[in-house]
């Protein structure tokens, strides 16, 4: 049995599949659908770990299909993995902890969701965590290289390039880490970081200051025991 399936050949999942080879299905390819869990098996079944990149992030003010993507699938994903003894990596976001506190930990309870992207992550996480018996958690960001948008926005964490973040999840992966982990890099504010890669670009200060920083002890605690 193989032992990797990415979900999704998005931004972080192509980078995945860069790094590692591992096999990936599409959001709406070949056949596959992740909203109909009827046909999971057809796709997953020769798979023993189930990598879920899969999310709406287009608009985040779409309170149904950020719903049905970003939280019922992943509620379909989790009882399938459940029955057919598969792990789920399951990618969230940085997002669930806008507005809660600074350097947020694993441990930390994230409640205030500004939009229906991030609500439907929310309710994702706490499901996969009371109710996914084999699972990693990973809570991140991450941004196309070069830095891709005309000016930076106001916004302190721990996001890097998709290249950087996509590694370390490999390495949890390999790891068999389990539960939650924050995964991201040194804390910075994305105009420190666009011009890693866009030097003159400027900050567009109508916008409003986001804190979604996390520490990282965990990750970096695992990642040692690991060698990394």
């Amino acid at each position: 049995m193989a032992a990797n399936l990415i979900l999704g050949n998005g931004l972080l999942g192509s980078e995945l599949v860069k790094q590692t080879g591992w096999d990936c299905v599409t959001l709406f390819g070949n056949g596959f659908d992740i909203l109909e869990p009827f046909g999971y098996d057809l796709f997953m079944a020769d798979y023993n770990q189930i990598i879920n990149c899969v999310g709406w992030t287009k608009n985040h003010s779409m309170r149904e299909i950020n719903m049905d993507i970003n939280f019922k699938a992943v509620v379909d994903l989790v009882e399938y993995c459940n029955c057919k003894r598969k792990k789920l990596v399951q990618i969230s976001s940085d997002i669930l902890y806008h507005g809660s506190m600074s350097s947020a930990s694993e441990n930390d309870v994230p409640v205030h969701a500004p939009n229906w992207y991030a609500y439907s992550k929310l309710l994702a996480d706490g499901y996969v965590q009371s109710c996914c018996k084999d699972h990693l958690l990973i809570r991140t960001a991450f941004k196309p290289r070069p830095f891709p948008f005309p000016v930076a926005y106001n916004k302190l964490g721990n996001f890097d390039y998709v290249d950087v973040i996509a590694g370390l999840i490999v390495k949890l992966i390999e790891k068999d880490a389990q539960g939650v982990y924050n995964v991201g890099t040194h804390m910075k504010t994305i105009l420190n970081h666009a011009r890693e890669t866009v030097p003159d670009i400027q900050l567009d200060d109508r916008a409003p200051f986001v804190d979604v920083s996390m520490t990282l002890n965990k990750m970096h605690a695992t990642l040692r025991d690991s060698g990394s």
